[in-house]
C-alpha cells in the first residue's frame, strides 16, 4: 500500500509542477483556481504522509518548500504570476493533508468504525 501512495505522490507531484510551470492556457481548468490550489497540495500532502509515516517534519517540509519554489519559479514565465497569498493556500492546505494522513495513519484507519 506504501508503495502505492508513493506512486501517487510522485505523479500528484508531476502534475503539480505540470500545472504551476505551464503556460497558464495549458494548466487543466476544473475548479476556482484556489480550490484547485488547495485539492492538490491537500492530495500531495496526503499522500506523502501515508507514503513516509514516520517522516511528519520532512514531509511537512517537502510541501511547504515545495510551494514555495513553484511558486517563486513562476516568475520566469511572463505570462504567469508568483503571489505570497497563493503559496500560502498552497503549503497551508498540503499540511492540512499532512496532518489528515498522519491521523489516519496514527488510528490505523480505525476512524470512524465501532
Amino acid at each position: 500500500m506504501i508503495k502505492l501512495f508513493r506512486i501517487a505522490a510522485l505523479v500528484l507531484l508531476v502534475i503539480i509542477i505540470f500545472a504551476t510551470l505551464s503556460p497558464i492556457q495549458m494548466r487543466p481548468h476544473i475548479a476556482e483556481a484556489n480550490i484547485e490550489r488547495a485539492l492538490a497540495y491537500v492530495l500531495l500532502g496526503f499522500a506523502l504522509a501515508i507514503s513516509f509515516p514516520n517522516r511528519v517534519y520532512q514531509t511537512s517540509i517537502f510541501v511547504i518548500a515545495t510551494a514555495g519554489i513553484l511558486e517563486l519559479l513562476q516568475i520566469i514565465d511572463p505570462g504567469r504570476h508568483a503571489h505570497l497569498a497563493d503559496a500560502v493556500v498552497k503549503a497551508s492546505a498540503g499540511i492540512i493533508g499532512v496532518l489528515v494522513g498522519q491521523l489516519l495513519v496514527r488510528t490505523g484507519g480505525r476512524i470512524g468504525v465501532r
